[in-house]
């Protein structure tokens, strides 16, 4: 009888550790994307912490054209994503240390349970809404500015400093 109830207890606590059934919101910070055409400005929701990371946009019923998530992963690492309880298509830029977009991935199926993975390390990835890669001109070689990658001015560093009065 012990045994069963040690069992039970390992069965109730991991459940409800795996849980998950709602969104999680992270805190938002400006993003800007280089690329051939032009800068484009997101607000962006940064994923940072395991639990994070590990439910992303989960639970969600979208994600609008202005916005995305991106996963800081701290020290570049394989990322291996997937669109569990993700219910709509998303695109997803996967980038380098200092910004540079080393791969995209565009209309990722909704509800998939495939690793998505460039095969090689990377230091985070962008999701976007779905179409924006090829709507926004996005393509290898551009640049994500962000305060994760240290390449984001505030516009207090641009702001004019106060001229000196006599």
């Amino acid at each position: 009888m012990k045994y069963v109830a040690s069992m039970l207890s390992i069965l109730l606590l991991s459940g409800a550790a795996f849980a998950q059934t709602e969104a999680i919101y992270m805190p938002e910070s400006p993003l800007v994307i280089e690329t051939e055409g032009g800068e484009v400005s997101l607000t962006v929701e940064v994923a940072d912490d395991v639990e994070e990371t590990s439910t992303g946009l989960m639970f969600r019923d979208g994600i609008a054209d202005d916005r995305g998530m991106i996963f800081d992963f701290g020290n570049p690492r394989e990322a291996n994503m997937y669109m569990r309880n993700v219910s709509f298509p998303i695109d997803m830029l996967f980038l380098d240390t200092d910004g540079t977009v080393m791969a995209a991935v565009s209309h990722v199926q909704p509800q998939s349970e495939r690793r998505i993975n460039p095969g090689f390390p990377v230091k985070s990835v962008l999701e976007l809404s779905d179409g924006n890669i090829v709507q926004l001109g996005v393509k290898p070689g551009d640049i994500v500015k962000h305060e994760i990658f240290g390449n984001l001015e505030s516009e207090s560093d641009t702001a004019e400093a106060p001229a000196d009065s006599e």
